[in-house]
């Protein structure tokens, strides 16, 4: 199986599709018919290239997402001291 190669300006205009317009990552490499890991590499390749930052619809999607994942980490946290604290009230008694 031959790998392909993508053009730079392919590339950078797929990374726009998500940085730019609000796509998701899967559904952008679904919708240029490439893998999704191949385009999680290039965002962040180009990333520190000036004009490929997150803007717009892009940007917004990006920090929601952020603060899902993070809401997701804190919820779980919250759950495991809940239980240590109940251990420990128990080994109080």
């Amino acid at each position: 199986m031959a790998r392909r190669k993508y053009t730079v300006e392919f590339k950078r205009s797929a990374v726009q599709l998500v940085n730019q317009q609000g796509y998701s990552v899967p559904k952008a490499a679904k919708s240029l018919g490439i893998d999704a890991h191949n385009l999680r590499s290039w965002l962040k390749t180009f990333s520190d290239e000036e004009g490929m930052a997150p803007t717009g619809e892009g940007a917004v999607a990006a920090e929601l997402r952020r603060l899902r994942k993070e809401n997701a980490r804190l919820v779980i946290e919250r759950e495991i001291l809940k239980k240590a604290a109940a251990f420990f009230a128990r080994e109080q008694s």
